[in-house]
């Protein structure tokens, strides 16, 4: 698979949008650290979190090729327009998911024991459309592993600290995964895909999204004290929780065209806002 292919398929699964979780990586081990961790570990967990997500992403445009060719959204994606094929996807699977498992075995003993776990967490994700209308909260869970992935490579063990972060990424990633599917609710329905747009709603949906930033905000603070974070980390939360309330302000109106600055930029900016603002305090 030359160069030309691997740009399309980085291209195709959005390789940028690894910024959502990773933030929350990092501020699990500079937690776990107290500070900066080793630079090989860093580099490490870098790797594997990139490559559990660009794998996971290639698994679900592989598992949703047949939904994805019939849905007008997404007919020009790369692969059901043709511009690469399930072989050369299938590849690039194989080869992010020896990565990440390398990336894991190079951290330590338990993070690479595990490894399989977070991958069966993140590869169970794609079926869920097909059997439950709480799909939303499992890809929250898929990318709510990685305070916890983050936190066990620095310390090799598990604690409260990384589960609370964990739970703050779970209901931020399932409540803006809400919005973002209000645009294939008519779709999904049509084709027995399960969504809570679908069972809910366009008000109701967007109402039980903004419960789960609610509840976003509520772990992060729960894990700022059990972190022993201080007023900077706070003043972050205070931000980022005024950011979702815009983001929600947006839709308010039921406007799908602002959807895509609700979900990218918005949710984009509230990763980086609390990684800066966690590093600030604990440097304080």
């Amino acid at each position: 698979m030359g160069w030309d292919k691997l740009k399309v398929i980085l291209q195709d699964i959005k390789f940028q949008h690894s910024i959502f979780a990773l933030p929350f990586a990092l501020m699990s081990a500079f937690l776990a650290a107290q500070g900066i961790p080793p630079l090989n570990k860093l580099l490490w967990i870098l790797v594997a979190m990139v490559s559990a997500r660009s794998s996971a992403m290639a698994f679900n445009r592989m598992v949703d090729f047949k939904y994805d060719q019939l849905n007008p959204r997404t007919q020009a994606w790369a692969l059901p327009a043709g511009q690469i094929n399930l072989w050369q996807y299938g590849l690039f699977l194989a080869l992010t998911l020896g990565l990440f498992f390398f990336a894991c075995y190079s951290l330590n003993s338990l993070a690479f024991y595990l490894a399989p776990v977070a991958i069966a967490i993140i590869f169970f994700y794609s079926f869920t459309k097909r059997l439950t209308y709480l799909n939303h909260l499992f890809l929250g869970l898929a990318l709510g592993i990685a305070p916890v992935g983050a936190w066990i490579a620095i310390r090799e063990e598990l604690s409260i600290e990384a589960l609370l972060l964990s739970g703050a990424v779970l209901f931020w990633v399932a409540g803006f995964d809400i919005i973002y599917s209000l645009q294939d609710a008519e779709f999904d329905k049509s084709h027995g895909l399960h969504s809570i747009p679908v069972k809910f709603g366009q008000a109701s949906s967007l109402q039980l999204s903004a419960y789960c930033h609610v509840a976003t905000a509520l772990f992060l603070i729960l894990f700022g004290v059990a972190g022993h974070l201080g007023v900077v980390y706070g003043a972050g939360v205070v931000i980022c929780a005024v950011l979702l309330w815009v983001e929600h302000a947006l839709l308010s109106n039921g406007d799908p065209a602002k959807i895509n600055t609700a979900f990218f930029t918005i949710n984009g900016w509230i990763g980086i806002l609390l990684l800066i603002f966690t590093f600030l305090d604990i440097f304080r």
